[in-house]
Parts: C-alpha cells; sequence; structure tokens
C-alpha cells in the first residue's frame, strides 16, 4: 500500500496550536541564540549596554550640540534614550529574524517541526538586549531625577506592542530572504530610512499636523512616543491617530502568517 502526500490546496492552514505545542522548543533556540550571540567576547552581554549608551552620547552631541533638536525642558540625553531602548530592540528583532532560517538551513533541512518557531525565538531572545538597555535608561532617568510615575501602569503595552510589530515584519523579512537573499543585505538601508521617519532624534510634534496621521501609521512611532509619555514628565501621549498603527500591525501580522505559511514547504528545498 502506497501513500501519497500532497500540499494542501487553497489557503494554508495556519495551525497555531502545533506552534504552542512545541513552545520549549522556542525556548530552547532563543537560549541557545543569547549564549551563541556574544560568544568569545571580550565584554560579551556588556554590548547590549555600551551600544545604546555610546549612541545616546553621539546623538546627544550632534542633535542636541549641533542641531539643537528641540525637547522643551527634556535633557536630550533622557529623551533619545527613551527612544532608543524600543528602538533597539526592534531593529535587533527584524535583523536576527531576517537572516534565522538561513541560519538554521541544517535543522531545517533535517528535522520536522513548525518553522515558525525560529521567528518567534529571535524576537523573544532579543528582551534579553533590552531588558539590559531598559536597565542603562532607568540609570540615565535616575541621574536626571526623574520617579517614574502611574503611567509606567501603561508601559507593558508598548512593550508587547512593539514585540508583535517585530514579529510581523519579521515574518515576511525571514520568508522573503530564503528566497532573494538580497533582502538581508538591503535590511541596513531599510532601518536607517525607518529611524528617520520614526521619532528616534526629534519629537513627533515637529511633524505638520496635516501629515500627522500618516506618520502615526508607523507603529515604532506610537511605541516610542508612548515610552516617552510614560518616563519623561511633560511628553505627550501617542494620539487618537496611533490608533491606526494598531490596524497596520495587525494587518501586517495576519499577511505575514500566511504569508509564511504558504512558503513553509518550500524552506528546506530552496534554503
Amino acid at each position: 500500500m502506497s501513500v501519497e502526500i500532497s500540499s494542501p490546496s487553497g489557503w494554508p492552514r495556519l495551525e497555531l496550536g502545533e506552534v504552542r505545542r512545541h513552545f520549549v522548543i522556542i525556548g530552547i533556540l532563543a537560549l541557545r541564540d543569547m549564549k551563541v550571540r556574544y560568544k568569545q567576547s571580550l565584554v560579551g552581554f556588556g554590548w547590549a549596554f555600551l551600544q545604546p549608551l555610546f549612541t545616546m552620547l553621539v546623538f546627544s552631541a550632534i542633535f542636541a550640540g549641533i542641531v539643537k533638536v528641540p525637547t522643551g525642558d527634556t535633557p536630550y540625553p533622557l529623551f533619545v534614550m527613551a527612544a532608543l531602548v524600543p528602538w533597539s530592540y526592534f531593529v535587533h528583532a527584524i535583523n536576527t529574524t531576517t537572516s534565522c532560517l538561513v541560519a538554521n538551513q541544517t535543522l531545517i533541512t533535517r528535522v520536522y517541526f513548525p518553522r515558525l518557531v525560529f521567528p518567534l525565538s529571535t524576537v523573544f531572545s532579543a528582551l534579553v538586549d533590552f531588558l539590559i538597555a531598559f536597565a542603562l535608561l532607568l540609570i540615565v532617568l535616575a541621574w536626571y531625577g526623574e520617579v517614574p510615575t502611574a503611567r509606567i501602569a501603561f508601559l507593558p503595552i508598548f512593550i508587547v506592542f512593539a514585540i508583535i510589530a517585530a514579529i510581523a515584519l519579521g515574518l515576511w523579512l525571514s520568508a522573503l530572504n530564503v528566497q532573494y537573499r538580497d533582502v538581508f543585505h538591503a535590511l541596513p538601508f531599510f532601518t536607517q530610512v525607518l529611524m528617520f521617519i520614526s521619532p528616534v532624534v526629534y519629537p513627533a510634534h515637529v511633524i505638520p499636523e496635516k501629515w500627522q496621521w500618516l506618520y502615526d501609521l508607523n507603529p515604532m512611532a506610537t511605541v516610542i512616543n508612548g515610552f516617552r509619555w510614560v518616563f519623561v514628565e511633560g511628553q505627550p501621549a501617542p494620539g487618537l491617530y496611533s490608533l491606526w498603527s494598531v490596524v497596520v500591525v495587525t494587518a501586517v501580522l495576519t499577511g505575514g502568517l500566511y504569508f509564511f505559511r504558504w512558503q513553509e514547504d518550500r524552506f528546506a528545498d530552496v534554503v
């Protein structure tokens, strides 16, 4: 008796329950990524502290000392650090997620489990660097005498939103990078452009009102504005237009899940 195995027709089934059953593998891969990332490094996890620190100092020297970016009564190092913490996490997450399938080609071609565990594990492993950078933010807050208020209760909302945004974009990029390796090479340019259309080095209020709705479609604008509102006194909360970024992330995540699942059967042959 012979058994014929064929790909299902129509829309692919997401089968998220199967991913949930392999949650242990996500944890194992995330732990492995954390160990490998700074292996044979003199500073080790200290790089997760030094990189945002030096970036803060450079941005402060340029945009506060030379360009004179208006931040009101907020010291510029604190202003930019509140943005660098979520931004650094987002960039690191999508960078590692984009290459995660190619980097794990041996596992993909030899062992079967849902391939979705690879982008999920890299997004979650990036949270370690986020926590280290977050500790630096707390130090900067203490340096300038800023004390978190009750608004910190809203912080988990913006953190979760940043994680979901990284997963949503990472699904598209990782699947596309298997077929087209140019995606990984173009990623630094893409993240640089995205940084300058996000309020990392400047306040969001410099954007003209008529373009604010378009600007707030960017999910990271919502996350960064949210972080500043939570930690820095006098910074405005994300506006109503920010709700559109929730719609954008939901659409990108849904499309990314289906696209990733549609491409999944081809990964072993192409990678």
